[in-house]
């Protein structure tokens, strides 16, 4: 295990200035499960007051006791400019926080008052869970980490590993090593203080495969309605955290069986116990929370994900019995709304809604070979629109696997795909032209009708045997020789050049695709 150089020194002047400091939290948490961690949190028997002096240039913004120093990759203490500028490259910026006890938290969110106190077993009492409750210290030439005014005195929750010292009062080595996720203490004074902590304990157990201790878990569940308190913001964080995790699926059982679902996402909810049809051995929820899963096994995208969870939310509102099974029409037209409702309420981006909405409002497109017409293929497209397509095809996938009835799809969606980027390439739609049917409108004198379509199709005929000749004054020089030919003429004319190039496109379209 090894500190960053930046962190390390932080701690080491700390040490030389006379304090205990260790590096606290999720960062020794993920150092201990061999993760790099993303963030480097430090703590202190220094007031906010005495840090400031250690590091001349840090910061001190808040009442909670956290300066930030900000550190240069050789471990010198980095100037600041007034304004601040962001982190950037070769500067890291380390949060120091004093120990402290936490007084009441009647929003739920923040401590009404701090206190701060010279014991680091106090300071990691106040933590959410054992394996964020652990802090950590190189022992390092010249300062003992046992010395009292140094490093935390000898006790039996102090390990010595790699040659690093661990202050772990409630066993978070032993709940590390058990894969197991447990409150700090009463597990209902940690969810009293922060409500968000009831989904952060989910969310540990998605990210690390971990299950939550039998007494945490109840305490959840007895606690859910209490999340209500919580900013969508907030809750919209964790949940994206959870959806891009490893194990969503079961993350997602928890909290429909804690309650939290139906208090946080009553769309999705509405799916429990819900029954399909013959094509489907889920409820709805199931279905739904299995093609999640699937998602995130081909490590897809987060708007497929969300799509994939959300794809089918539309069913239980629309389900009708008819023919002796569930019928479910219109579904993908409700989900759509019902999705949009969902993003906008958790402050999502209006382009990702969109992008969202857009893909559960068309997952419903029919693709059996031999029965999807290029007409067919050209008016999907249209639909979804051809950035939309390969998603489209991803969220299929994900949400066929999680059907629960294995099927033969491969081969029908890769010829689909075959005929779709067949119908993108086409040389059918005039679009492609320099002229339009205004221009022979205006330019001619011609009058709306079949003849503008003939002589369009007639041009483009041409324009594909040489593309130096979509020229606008050529073609409408061409065209001015065309409209004395009947409708008949101009589309044999432009048929016999189209129907050669897509004979071409085709072969290189199924050699792609191995259809």
């Amino acid at each position: 295990m090894n500190l960053p150089s930046e962190v390390q020194e932080v701690i080491t002047k700390l040490n030389h200035a006379g304090f205990e400091a260790y590096a606290v939290g999720g960062c020794v948490r993920d150092l201990l499960l061999g993760k790099e961690p993303k963030d480097w949190d430090v703590t202190t028997s220094a007031n906010p007051e005495e840090i400031q002096k250690v590091f001349p240039n840090s910061f001190y913004t808040n009442n909670f006791g956290t300066v930030t120093v900000r550190m240069n990759s050789n471990g010198a203490d980095a100037p600041h400019p007034n304004p601040l500028p962001i982190r950037g490259e070769g500067i890291r910026e380390i949060e120091v926080t004093t120990y402290r006890i936490d007084a009441d938290y009647n929003d739920q969110r923040h401590p009404d008052s701090v206190t701060f106190t010279k014991s680091i077993r106090e300071d990691l009492a106040r933590r959410d869970f054992t394996i964020n409750a652990m802090a950590l210290a190189p022992v390092t030439p010249g300062v003992s980490p046992l010395t009292p005014g140094v490093g935390a005195p000898a006790t039996q929750d102090t390990v010595t590993i790699d040659n690093m010292q661990i202050i772990d009062p409630f066993g978070g080595l032993r709940d590390l090593h058990n894969r197991t996720i447990r409150a700090v203490g009463n597990p209902t004074e940690r969810f009293s203080e922060d409500a968000l902590r009831l989904m952060r304990a989910i969310r540990f157990s998605a990210q690390l495969g971990f299950t939550i201790e039998e007494y945490t878990l109840k305490a959840i569940t007895e606690y859910a309605p209490a999340i209500e308190a919580v900013s969508h913001e907030r809750v919209r964080d964790e949940f994206i955290k959870i959806v891009m995790s490893r194990h969503p699926e079961p993350a997602m059982n928890l909290l429909q069986k804690t309650g939290l679902l139906a208090v946080l996402f009553p769309e999705i909810e509405e799916g429990v116990g819900i029954t399909q049809n013959k094509h489907h051995v889920y409820t709805v929820f199931e279905h739904c929370v299995k093609s999640l899963q699937f998602a995130a096994e081909f490590e897809y995208a987060f708007h497929i994900r969300i799509a994939a969870l959300l794809h089918d939310v539309g069913k239980p509102r629309t389900r009708r019995f008819a023919n002796g099974d569930n019928t479910f029409y219109g579904h993908e037209i409700v989900g759509a709304r019902m999705a949009e409702v969902f993003m906008k309420r958790l402050k999502f981006p209006s382009d990702l809604t969109k992008q969202v909405t857009h893909l559960v409002r068309h997952h419903m497109f029919y693709y059996d070979v031999g029965k999807v017409t290029p007409a067919g293929a050209r008016r999907l497209l249209r639909r979804v629109g051809k950035d939309n397509f390969d998603d489209l095809i991803k969220l299929r996938i994900a949400e066929r696997k999680g059907s629960g009835v294995p099927k033969a799809e491969p081969y029908r969606l890769r010829h689909l795909q075959f005929m779709v980027e067949q119908a993108s390439k086409e040389p059918i739609s005039v679009g492609q032209l320099a002229v339009t049917g205004n221009d022979l409108i205006h330019e001619l004198g011609l009058r709306p009708g079949p003849m503008i379509g003939g002589i369009l199709h007639a041009l483009l005929a041409q324009v594909l045997e040489d593309p130096k000749k979509n020229d606008k004054n050529h073609l409408l020089e061409q065209a001015r020789n065309l409209q004395e030919k009947t409708p008949e003429e101009l589309k044999q004319l432009g048929e016999s050049a189209i129907e050669k190039e897509e004979k071409k496109q085709e072969e290189e379209i199924k050699r792609k695709y191995h259809v």
